[in-house]
């Protein structure tokens, strides 16, 4: 059951960075990406794995020790529930990324390689991003520039 979790973890999560990636401009990826249930699925995938394993998760995380972590990962319930875990929150930072990629009219050729970086080395997508956006500002509202900062 945990390997199939496992696989389904990103299964679950690639239709909507397939629509940001590959359909930004089209009207029912603005739809489906505005939602922030999108990252339900991973969401649920973790919740249940953690369920299974409390006993061995709980006292991981709520005194974390580098050896701690290291046995909970090491096993087929904790590797699935960090993936699950990364595959959420990378979902969502690049969630939003888009939509205020969107708002500041940056170039979908530009965020492409950005929201690739966010699914394959989350963290250092987001940084990508924050760096990206100083130089993109929010379009104008009526000649009033609009910030975000």
């Amino acid at each position: 059951m945990t390997g199939v979790l496992f696989s389904l973890t990103f299964a679950c999560a690639a239709p909507f960075w397939a629509l940001m990636i590959l359909l930004p401009s089209w009207s029912w990826t603005r739809r489906i990406i505005g939602s922030p249930w999108i990252v339900l699925p991973p969401l649920l995938i973790y919740a249940i794995t953690v369920a299974g394993s409390l006993g061995e998760v709980l006292p991981a995380v709520a005194s974390p020790t580098l050896a701690g972590v290291r046995e909970l990962l090491g096993s087929a319930d904790g590797a699935t529930a960090g993936w699950a875990h990364m595959i959420a929150f990378d979902l969502f930072v690049g969630r939003w990324a888009w939509l205020d990629s969107r708002e500041r009219a940056v170039p979908a050729l530009v965020m492409a390689p950005v929201l690739l970086l966010t699914i394959l080395l989350g963290p250092l997508g987001l940084l990508a991003y924050l760096v990206l956006r100083r130089w993109w500002r929010p379009k104008s509202v009526a000649g009033n520039s609009v910030v975000h900062d």
